[in-house]
């Protein structure tokens, strides 16, 4: 559901810029407060299996199309919103600026989309009442029923999304009935399988070290794993998913560009029929975005440039969730350092 800066408008891409931003600034103060000693490492691996598990595209049956993880429940639930919420955008800013997946001048849009509601909407909304509910239902079916619900809905308001700022950037190619037609059906049969797979993962988590997930008592389980194991075989998945994996991706358009721009060559539909060479609003914003990415792109599409070798693709697999890890530990690191600083103020 990446965005490219041909589909935004510049005044629709500052003010999502801005929306991102408020969110993003609400979430460091929240991270302020929070003192979990697992909090980094968790952080670290959370936001790398995002990545690494961005990279696998995988197919929807008779369509045409591929999707792929999100992420933003997964990290929700694991680190909580505002720590989620920030991991997405250290995924998200990588991508767009080392690998040149998603637009520049529309990173602010594709942090909304992609992680505004998966971290804050489907977590207040669904993930939090689900588990607190007093039913007498397992702990893992909720885990269940959060993932799928939470997965499904929050891709519905990011495809909504994504629709919504095309139309308000006026592209006239996409009138905002037919585009929301495509849109909303293919990123439901997404958020199916994501939310299939966010809870695997979680209810993984959940059987190994049940306190590792928010709105768990660590009383409703006995884990039978310890937090480092736990995170070390979620570390051994990243490599596993990044390196390897990701090979196997599939190679049909996502989503979004199956609704721009169909697939016939696969024999498919060409759905809004767009030219993937010229489509969209031109800008000198959007000119001076591309220049930067271009300077700041080691690894364009995660593979060596000029190059079709899959090498480029393990590479890009490994270094890109070592880069995020990093800079979601920094992020964390941050928070601790500002909540120590407050604490000698009020000590003081």
């Amino acid at each position: 559901m990446h965005m490219a800066d041909a589909l935004l408008a510049p005044a629709v891409a500052a003010t999502m810029y801005a929306a991102s931003g408020v969110a993003a600034g609400w979430s460091v103060r929240q991270l302020r407060r929070e003192d979990e000693p697992q909090q980094l490492p968790t952080m670290a691996v959370a936001s790398a299996l995002v990545f690494a598990g961005q990279m696998i595209n995988y197919t929807i049956p008779g369509t045409g199309s591929s999707g792929h993880l999100c992420g933003g429940m997964l990290l929700s639930a694991l680190l909580g919103p505002q720590a989620g919420f920030l991991s997405m955008i250290a995924v998200l800013t990588i991508q767009c600026l080392f690998f040149a997946d998603g637009g520049l001048m529309a990173l602010g849009a594709n942090i909304w989309n992609m992680a505004f509601y998966g971290c804050f909407v489907g977590y207040y909304l669904l993930w939090r009442p689900i588990l607190r509910s007093k039913r007498n239902i397992s702990m893992p079916r909720k885990i269940i029923a959060a993932s799928l619900l939470g997965c499904v809905l929050t891709l519905q308001l990011g495809a909504f999304s994504v629709v919504l700022e095309t139309t308000l950037s006026g592209i006239t190619e996409l009138p905002f009935g037919a585009f929301l037609a495509l849109m909303q059906p293919i990123h439901l049969a997404i958020g199916l399988v994501e939310g299939a797979v966010t809870a695997a993962v979680l209810v993984f988590v959940y059987r190994s070290r049940p306190e590792l997930l928010r709105d768990v008592d660590a009383a409703d389980g006995t884990g039978t794993r310890s937090v480092r194991a736990t995170l070390i075989i979620l570390a051994t998945l990243v490599v596993f998913v990044g390196g390897g994996l990701s090979l196997l991706a599939s190679s049909n358009p996502d989503g979004l560009e199956w609704s721009l721009f169909g697939n016939e060559e696969a024999g498919y539909s060409a759905n809004m029929g767009l030219d993937e060479d010229d489509y969209g609003v031109a800008s000198n914003a959007a000119e001076t975005a591309a220049a930067v990415q271009e300077a700041t792109a080691i690894l364009p599409d995660y593979a060596f440039a000029g190059s079709d070798s899959p090498a480029g693709t393990t590479v890009s697999g490994l270094v890109g969730s070592v880069m995020v890890a990093a800079l979601a530990a920094l992020i964390c690191l941050v928070g601790r350092t500002l909540r120590e600083k407050k604490a000698a103020k009020h000590s003081a």
